[in-house]
């Protein structure tokens, strides 16, 4: 994920180097976007991975409801041997989901860490300016 200075003709396209900025009320989100000028590529890039994890174990928890009051036979049935394969299926499901872009909960998810890491980035900034 690239970053880049933010120009008037990029921040009026909604763009910032190769990142489009998530929209609010149709109008690119430029706090968002300062934001991950404050935050290092290697924090984004651990921000995100989190955030498609949580997103993932929220699908997970989604699918395993979905799939308990399944009975009968076969693979989704209430058989023996189904209880661990279902659960090891529903997990594959939700990571997979998850990684293809998922129900919307990681970009919300990855742009509160990011807002959160910026804000601390400027505090600890503005502390070691002011001693």
């Amino acid at each position: 994920m690239q970053t880049g200075t933010i120009t008037a003709a990029s921040a009026a396209a909604g763009k910032i180097g190769n990142f489009v900025p998530s929209a609010i009320k149709g109008r690119p989100d430029l706090d968002f976007a300062a934001a991950l000028q404050k935050v290092s590529p290697q924090a984004q890039a651990k921000a995100r991975a989190t955030a498609t994890d949580f997103e993932g174990m929220f699908l997970n928890s989604m699918f395993a409801q979905m799939t308990s009051g399944l009975k009968g036979e076969g693979p989704f049935g209430d058989t023996v041997g189904t209880g661990v394969w279902r659960s090891m299926l529903t997990e594959q499901y939700s990571k997979t989901f998850a990684k293809a872009g998922g129900v919307g909960i990681a970009s919300e998810v990855y742009r509160t860490l990011i807002m959160q890491q910026a804000k601390v980035t400027s505090t600890d900034t503005s502390k070691t300016t002011n001693q």
